[in-house]
């Protein structure tokens, strides 16, 4: 990634997405020749000149401080996420004396306690990492991940939806799911520039997929937290999940998603079958 050009590219699309009104500016009903707001605006709100605020926009970033980025992600109305992706993308663009051949971070391990912790869950959980692979699962998220598994490779959740076509039927909001995989790709590249197996896949999934190169030049950021999902498996149907992810601090760069389901309801029915169907698979 070329953190220059990805700046110019964040904050003209956060620029775009911005209007007037939400800004508080009052728009006069002049034309504009393009959406959102306009470079003297977006300066203006960040107290900074229209010089400087372009030579930051097309990329220049060289000697800009966090007091001044932190100005402008206020002006684009930027949320935690935007804004911490942001201040990585400015980072990530300073002279750095890493040698890009040594850069990429070795596999992360899987600890034990964490193995342990999987095999005593009473409910589908799964471990990935940055680049999207599925480093692990107990039975229930093996089973409920079962489509993902089924390749030569090792699964990933990103080729999985993007270049799967059973991904369209497997995820029951699959706008939403695309949503997800890219904004957490685009979110960890920007950490981690330097990471050549992430970097491919983005190459990969870029040159296979015409929907992952849109969703991709949005240039939106996403972090897992919690939330609602629901998957319609083969084997059992439809069943939603609320889920919850963990980042534990002993394995950087892994995360433990798991899913649960409310008691008595027709998604703890269809969870029961689902340790039935993967006891006998």
């Amino acid at each position: 990634m070329a953190m220059n050009a990805e700046v110019r590219e964040f904050l003209t699309t956060r620029r775009a997405r911005l209007t007037p009104a939400q800004a508080g500016i009052t728009d006069y009903g002049s034309e504009r020749r393009v959406p959102g707001l306009r470079r003297e605006e977006v300066a203006d709100l960040a107290g900074l000149s229209l010089g400087y605020y372009t030579r930051i926009e097309r990329g220049n970033i060289a000697g800009a401080s966090d007091s001044v980025i932190n100005a402008i992600a206020d002006a684009l109305q930027l949320d935690d996420v935007e804004r911490s992706h942001l201040l990585d993308l400015v980072r990530n663009s300073q002279p750095s004396p890493i040698n890009p051949k040594h850069a990429t971070r070795p596999r992360p391990a899987l600890p034990e306690s964490i193995e342990r912790m999987l095999s005593g869950m009473t409910s589908p959980a799964i471990v990935y990492d940055t680049r999207q692979n599925i480093v692990a699962a107990n039975t229930l998220g093996r089973a409920l991940y079962s489509l993902h598994f089924d390749t030569e490779q090792q699964p990933n959740i990103a080729r999985f939806v993007y270049l799967d076509p059973r991904a369209k039927d497997f995820y029951v909001d699959y706008p939403l799911a695309r949503r997800l995989v890219s904004g957490n790709l685009r979110l960890d590249a920007g950490r981690d520039p330097l990471d050549e197996e992430l970097t491919a896949i983005v190459g990969e999934l870029s040159t296979l997929s015409p929907q992952f190169r849109k969703d991709w030049a949005n240039h939106n950021v996403h972090v897992h937290t919690h939330g609602v999902k629901e998957f319609r498996h083969p084997a059992v149907g439809v069943i939603e999940f609320s889920w919850d992810v963990l980042h534990p601090a002993g394995a950087p760069g892994l995360s433990i998603v798991s899913y649960a389901v409310e008691p008595d309801s027709v998604a703890a029915e269809r969870l029961a079958l689902l340790g039935s169907w993967a006891a006998t698979a």
